[in-house]
Formats: C-alpha cells, structure tokens, sequence
C-alpha cells in the first residue's frame, strides 16, 4: 500500500520479489548478467549461423548447376565419340573399296580415307577437349559440394550451440555454459574452414 509519498511493502509484493530473485538463480544482479550475456551470445551465434546456412544452401546449389555441366560436356563428348566414329566406319569401307577398287579408282578413294582421317583426328580433339570441360565441372561440383558439408557442419553446431543457451539459462549450470561457448567456437571456426575452402 502506498499514501502520502511513502511506499509500504506489502507480504505480496515481498513474495513476488522473492519468486524474482529465485527465478533469477537467487543472484540477483549475477544472474541478470549472465541472462544478458547469454542473451548476447544467442543472438550473435544465430545470426552468424543464419549466414552459415544461407552458404550451405548456395554451395549446394552451385554443386547441382556444376553437376549439371558436366552431364551436359559428358553428353556432347559422347555425341562426338559416337561422330568419330561414324567417320572411322566410312573410313574403313573407303579403305575397303580402294583395296577392291580398280587401279584408276584408288586414288579418289584415297582422297576419301585422306579427309576422314583429317575429320577423325579433329573429331578427337574436340571430344577429348569436351571430356576436359566436363572433368573440370565435376571436380568444381565436387568442390562446392564439400563445401557445402562444411557450411552445414558448422551451422549445426552453432545450432547445438544455441540450444546450450537455453539449457544454461535454465540450469545455470557452469560446465553446460563452457560446452556453450565451445561449440560455439567449433561452429565458428568450421565456418572459417568452409570461407578458407578448407
């Protein structure tokens, strides 16, 4: 009750101080402290670890669109494989009628075998360079894709970490709030792993 500009503590108001303070771990100014430092923590933690899931989620799908490539290169080294070797089929029957050919028909199909031979080996090239390309987006895909595992990593443990929080500020227990700040900092540095492509 209060009259006159003085206050007087009523048995109420003391029993909801008291459920306050022990609601607090019975530390008072401590316990505040602690709740706002793990409060701090939360919410760094989880704002780094929203930015480690947004570069898992972009790393997996650069990992999709290189695989994707190379598929493509893979297909068109084999539409030129399968082009060389059409051109070695028509070489092998140019050979065929030269041999069987009369003498003043040889040299026409020899200008044939000549040309396919030409084509063959540009034909070769091309889908060995292909292959190359193809090679190189599956080795990238590879890259992102470990990567990825690495982003993933790292926001899982920040998520471990987050759910710490919860439990310290429940328990307040010292060992749990060091296995908080821990993984926080595994987390953490499997994020700078993830940056430096390690």
């Amino acid at each position: 009750m209060s009259g006159g500009g003085f206050h007087v503590h009523g048995p109420h108001d003391h029993e909801l101080e008291h459920a306050k303070q022990q609601a607090a771990g019975g530390h008072g100014h401590k316990a505040d402290s602690l709740t706002n430092q793990i409060a701090l923590f939360t919410a760094v933690i989880a704002t780094v670890g929203a930015l480690f899931a947004y570069m898992a989620g972009a790393t997996q799908a650069n990992a999709g669109l290189y695989k994707n490539n190379a598929a493509i290169k893979k297909t068109e080294a084999s539409n030129q494989w399968n082009y060389f070797k059409a051109k070695s089929t028509k070489q092998a029957l140019a050979e065929a009628s030269r041999d069987l050919a009369p003498a003043e028909r040889r040299e026409a199909y020899q200008a044939k075998i000549d040309r396919y031979e030409k084509e063959k080996n540009d034909i070769k090239s091309e889908a060995e360079k292909i292959e190359a390309e193809g090679k190189t987006w599956d080795k990238k895909s590879d890259e992102q894709m470990h990567l990825h595992h690495r982003w993933a990593q790292a926001t899982t443990v920040l998520q471990v970490s987050i759910a710490l929080a919860a439990i310290v500020l429940l328990t307040r227990k010292r060992p749990l709030e060091w296995a908080m700040f821990a993984t926080g900092l595994i987390g953490m540095a499997l994020g700078v792993m993830a940056w430096l492509h390690i």
